[in-house]
């Protein structure tokens, strides 16, 4: 994979890049919306790309796997094609998911036995058929399969788990050399690295990722139950292990203060459900701070959603207007929070771009974090 620094930030880890793949150039930092099972919930592709200007998508091996299968996938040319999605896409290997079902699945040497949330069949995954799934799938982006190690867990279980992660991803990079894509682009394979919030473990995850040479690095199991500040303190620890010229993917977080920090700590590629889910439930994400857009002090507001919103819904519609449509359990208002959140987000790392470009990001970061995290 081709992934070009452009600068970095002289206060902190901060960097811009360029991460080259078949289906477009993505400038990093980036967010990356989560398409659960090829949708970015409530949100037209349309608007993806021209509103919210997204770069990049993530889908969910699990959940595609499930539904509506890899069969469906393979005849549509796969999830480009069958989503009308001609921009990158990166999947994960399904773990956190899997792992999350807990009464629902059994973990071996050989991989992981679930059961389906939709309708109890039951299922195995293991390092070999999940590349083969996700070859099928056919993002350009893939993850190893790996355990998501709870933020609560003891050492020796956080251990033992690591083990097991770090063997699954010898035999999941021995299946992705082995086998090409299907459908006549590249592929990129990135190992996790786990080690809950144990500096130790976390190091010899890193460290083993490393010695894979695969094409970028994912860091995993942090937002699950830990501590905010254990989340950075393992950043902090895992950065300096992690190649300079490969690109580095937090998974799963976070909120815009979460991704700021990560900014700093030289993390390139983020993604979250909490811009949609939050959205759908009325909490809305500006620079000013978090608005709950159902409370009564809203009802009479008819000052525009986001004055310096970068989204077409920001200056459309009131704040008295939207509070309304929930409140009366309007489709509608979930797609204009969703939307609205969304171009936050971008519009969040694309202004750390540029001040990573000017050399006053850590500064600026410092103060930005502060606004993010009020409740207006």
């Amino acid at each position: 994979m081709r992934f070009e620094v452009l600068d970095n930030d002289s206060g902190s880890r901060a960097r811009t890049g360029l991460l080259y793949t078949d289906h477009g150039v993505v400038e990093t930092p980036i967010f990356m919306p989560v398409g659960t099972v090829g949708s970015v919930k409530g949100v037209y592709h349309r608007d993806l790309k021209s509103d919210i200007r997204a770069q990049i998508i993530l889908g969910n091996t699990y959940h595609l796997y499930l539904r509506p299968g890899l069969d469906i996938l393979n005849r549509a040319g796969g999830l480009h094609r069958f989503i009308s999605w001609d921009g990158p896409i990166l999947t994960d290997s399904g773990g956190f998911q899997v792992f999350s079902l807990t009464e629902n699945r059994k973990l071996t040497e050989e991989g992981c036995t679930f059961r389906s949330h939709i309708d109890g069949s039951k299922h195995l995954f293991t390092p070999e058929n999940n590349v083969d799934t996700q070859r099928m799938i056919g993002a350009d982006i893939i993850m190893a399969l790996d355990e998501c190690t709870p933020g609560t867990a003891d050492y020796k279980y956080a251990l033992k788990s690591l083990k097991l992660t770090q063997r699954w991803l010898e035999r999941g990079v021995a299946r992705f050399k082995e086998t090409e894509p299907l459908y006549g682009y590249r592929q990129y394979y990135f190992p996790i690295v786990q080690g809950c919030v144990y500096p130790d473990l976390r190091r010899m995850a890193a460290e083993h990722a490393v010695a894979m040479d695969m094409d970028g690095y994912a860091i995993g199991g942090l937002a699950v139950g830990e501590p905010t500040e254990k989340m950075y303190e393992m950043l902090e620890v895992v950065e300096p292990f992690l190649p300079r010229e490969k690109p580095r993917y937090l998974m799963g977080v976070g909120t815009p203060a979460n991704i700021l920090e990560g900014i700093a700590r030289g993390v390139d590629m983020f993604d979250c459900v909490m811009p949609t889910r939050n959205g759908r439930n009325g909490m809305l994400f500006t620079w000013d701070g978090m608005i709950n857009i159902r409370n009564r002090k809203w009802a009479d507001d008819y000052s525009p959603i986001d004055r310096v919103g970068n989204s077409f819904v920001d200056t459309t519609y009131s704040k008295a207007y939207l509070r309304h449509l929930f409140i009366s359990g309007e489709m509608l208002a979930a797609q204009i929070a969703s939307e609205h959140n969304l171009a936050f987000y971008l519009s969040l790392v694309k202004e750390a771009r540029k001040h990573i470009k000017a050399g006053d990001f850590a500064s600026w970061k410092d103060a930005a974090v502060k606004k993010l995290e009020t409740k207006i």
